[in-house]
């Protein structure tokens, strides 16, 4: 692997992991009251449950495509949202969150082989660095929205 593929490589998991230029999700839900789990401020159409919830479906949608040519995505939008605006218990919002987390370093692992540019196998012109670059896009998307909430909540700074 030349330099350049190292740099890529590293600079690629670091935007996944939050980059320089906005908050991961980490430090987004640091600090969120329970009960603001489900809240919706007036006018918006969803609670950052849900959005903390999409974020995991969407994710491990994109993961499981990288990795298995056998693979079904949920159907869009229905199964990519939850109908509840809070989760039902702690447990699974811990279970959502962690998941997150687990998913997300997988795709670091996948990110890591160094094999960015091969088409996947089973996709139409995809390769890992795409994807890669899709979920840091979508991530960092959704977590502006979550800290855009906390403001209309006065939860956040």
């Amino acid at each position: 692997m030349n330099n350049d593929h190292k740099i890529l490589i590293d600079e690629l998991i670091h935007l996944l992991q939050g980059g320089n230029a906005h908050v991961d999700l980490k430090k987004a839900l640091a600090g969120l009251p329970e009960n603001l789990r489900g809240a919706k401020p007036d006018k918006l159409p969803y609670s950052i449950w849900q959005l903390v919830y999409h974020i995991r479906i969407a994710q491990w949608d994109m993961l499981e495509f990288c990795k298995d040519g056998g693979h079904q995505s949920p159907n869009w939008p229905d199964d990519y949202w939850p109908k509840e605006t809070a989760p039902k218990d702690d447990k699974t919002w811990n279970d959502t969150v962690e998941q997150i987390n687990t998913d997300l370093e997988e795709l670091i692992s996948l990110v890591k082989t160094g094999d960015l540019f091969t088409k996947i196998p089973h996709g139409d012109g995809q390769n890992i660095l795409r994807e890669a670059l899709q979920v840091a896009d979508h991530n960092a998307y959704h977590v502006a929205e979550i800290i855009v909430i906390r403001r209309l909540l006065g939860a956040w700074g």
